[in-house]
C-alpha cells in the first residue's frame, strides 16, 4: 500500500466535522503491524485499526503550510511487540469510536519497518513536511 490520506478523513475535513483540524485537535502517531492491519479507504476512526504496536504522544510544534502538514519527530518510549511497517496518524478524541483517521504511511520512513526490542524507537520526519493534504 502506498501513503495515503483517509478518503473519510478529506470528507470529514472538507464538510467540516468533528475532530478534523489538525493545528487544534491532539495529533497521535500509531505504529502498525501491517500482518495484522490492512489498510481500507472506508475506514474512519481508529477503533477500526488492529495491529497497533505503540502510540505516540500527542504531536508538537504542529505546522501546515501549502497543504504540507508537520511536526516536531516522535519517539515511541519502550516498545516492545512484533514488527512494524506503518505509521497511522489520527486525531484523538474522548473516544477511540470518534478518534479520526487521517494519514496512512508505509513508504519513505527512515526506521521503517522496526522490531521493537524495549527500547525507543525515533521517527524523524522529512525535511519537506510530513504529508501533504
Amino acid at each position: 500500500m502506498a501513503n495515503a490520506i483517509y478518503p473519510k478523513y478529506k470528507e470529514a475535513a472538507i464538510g467540516g466535522g468533528a475532530n478534523t483540524n489538525l493545528l487544534t485537535e491532539s495529533v497521535i502517531v500509531s505504529l502498525v503491524d501491517t500482518a495484522t492491519y490492512t489498510y481500507s479507504a472506508a475506514h474512519e476512526f481508529i477503533s477500526e485499526v488492529a495491529g497497533i504496536t505503540a502510540n505516540s504522544a500527542a504531536l508538537g510544534t504542529k505546522t501546515v503550510t501549502s497543504g504540507t502538514f508537520d511536526a516536531a519527530n516522535v519517539t515511541f518510549t519502550a516498545v516492545s511487540g512484533v514488527q512494524s511497517e506503518a505509521l497511522i496518524f489520527w486525531t484523538q478524541s474522548e473516544a477511540d469510536a470518534t478518534s479520526r483517521l487521517v494519514a496512512y504511511i508505509d513508504t519513505s520512513v527512515t526506521n521503517l519497518p522496526v522490531t521493537p526490542n524495549g527500547g525507543n524507537i525515533d521517527i524523524n520526519w522529512n525535511v519537506d513536511g510530513i504529508f501533504v493534504i
